[in-house]
């Protein structure tokens, strides 16, 4: 999958409030592959490989905070894509 790749991490209130499944189920939607996971630190670590246009709109869907989530910041970096197929929200 040719596009762009982007390390997001959600920091606030985004564990155990269905973050991660609202995450994966817009990246399905948007045909974004990649991952959501919860780091130690209390915050949700996803990447979002895929055409631009899509990952930016996961970004921005990251930063409103899905499911019961509050977000307080978001960290996004640039990387080299992969070649991600599907999406893992374990």
């Amino acid at each position: 999958m040719a596009g762009v790749r982007r390390r997001v991490v959600a920091h606030g209130r985004v564990q155990g409030v269905f973050f991660r499944d609202a995450t994966r189920r817009e990246a399905e939607r948007h045909g974004v592959a990649g991952s959501a996971t919860n780091a130690p630190d209390g915050s949700v670590e996803c990447v979002f490989e895929g055409d631009d246009d899509a990952v930016e709109a996961m970004i921005a869907f990251v930063r409103g905070g899905p499911g019961h989530s509050s977000v307080d910041s978001v960290d996004v970096s640039e990387e080299q894509p992969e070649g991600l197929t599907g999406f893992s929200a374990g």
